[in-house]
Formats: C-alpha cells, sequence, structure tokens
C-alpha cells in the first residue's frame, strides 16, 4: 500500500504545482504582455484617470442625451454580481409583457421605425456594453434633438464607433455604448 501511496501523493503534489500554480502564472504573464489593456478589464478612464466604467461590461446609461443600452435581466439591472439572462421563453407572459413596455417606450423617446430585437431583449449574460448598429442609429434623433446639434454629427461618431465582425466573420457588427456616450460628450459636452 505504501508502494502505491507514494507515486499517488507525488503526482498530485506534481499536477496541482504545474496545473494549478505554474500554468495559471505564465498563461496571466502572456496575457499581461500581449493584451495588457484586455487582461486589466479594458477600463475606461476620464480625463483625470478616474475609472468610469469598462468597455467590456454594459452599464445603464439614462437620459435623452445619451445612446442607451440595451435591456438588462443582470440582477436589478446591469449588476455583475447577478449575470445571467432571464431564462424565459418567447411564450412566457412576462417576456411579452417587458418586451412591449419597452418597444412602447422607444416609440416614445426616438419615434416610429423598425425597432432591433436587441432595443427589447436582453443578453445571455445581461452585461452586454454593444448595441446593434440599427439600434444606435435608431436613437440618433433623439440624442441631437437632446444636444441641440445636427442629427448629422451625431450620426458621424455613431458611424465612427461601429465595430466590425471579429475577423471578418464571427459575431455581428456593433456599437459600445460607453465609448461612444463618451464620444458624445467629447464633442458636445458632458450632460448631467
Amino acid at each position: 500500500m505504501v508502494n502505491q501511496l507514494r507515486p499517488a501523493l507525488v503526482m498530485t503534489a506534481l499536477f496541482t504545482l504545474l496545473l494549478g500554480l505554474a500554468y495559471p502564472l505564465a498563461v496571466t504573464g502572456i496575457a499581461q504582455v500581449a493584451f495588457p489593456d484586455q487582461a486589466n478589464g479594458s477600463l475606461v478612464r476620464d480625463a483625470g484617470g478616474r475609472v468610469v466604467g469598462s468597455s467590456l461590461i454594459g452599464q445603464p446609461f439614462v437620459g435623452a442625451p445619451y445612446l442607451h443600452p440595451r435591456p438588462s435581466a443582470a440582477g436589478d439591472g446591469y449588476d455583475a454580481a447577478a449575470s445571467s439572462g432571464s431564462n424565459m421563453g418567447p411564450l412566457n407572459p412576462d417576456l411579452i409583457a417587458r418586451v412591449a413596455e419597452s418597444a412602447q417606450t422607444i416609440r416614445a423617446e426616438d419615434g416610429p421605425g423598425v425597432i432591433p430585437a436587441d432595443a427589447v431583449t436582453t443578453s445571455g449574460s445581461g452585461l452586454d456594453p454593444d448595441v446593434s448598429p440599427a439600434y444606435a442609429r435608431l436613437q440618433a434623433a433623439r440624442i441631437a434633438r437632446a444636444r441641440g446639434v445636427p442629427v448629422q454629427q451625431v450620426q458621424s461618431i455613431i458611424d465612427a464607433h461601429i465595430e466590425g465582425a471579429f475577423l471578418g466573420f464571427i459575431g455581428q457588427p456593433h456599437v459600445n455604448v460607453l465609448l461612444t456616450n463618451r464620444a458624445l460628450d467629447a464633442r458636445f459636452g458632458a450632460e448631467g
């Protein structure tokens, strides 16, 4: 029995050191060298160096002068500690009511038009930082009115922030809400 116990303990210690310590440290080190911004959370800072958010995690924006994110089902909304989808099926009456209410709010704020699906549905995590170009463009007129600028100027900022599919074929084009709102504030002044 001792002859079998010793190799088992040695292998356990070896693999613990290798896979529990060496491998995570190597991956962390490579990430810090190759992708330092992403490895540190893709934090967005203001002119004073204060962290205002992350380009990888959605956060709420309210008010007419700002690009609004897609709805969140994470906790009370954009709660990273409660990140998850709603798990509601398409025939769930609560989901149908929430989507109808969201659509009504969007029509009241942004006027008539086709409402993109991401404007009224949540992402799987509830923390999606991006919206579709169609949803961002739908909001351009409201943002321009609230900021007192021509809609073409807002549209140009939105268009400048459209990111294509990863590697040209993975995912869909998208607009990062936080980065676009920061660009709007930089160009037209921060709204309070």
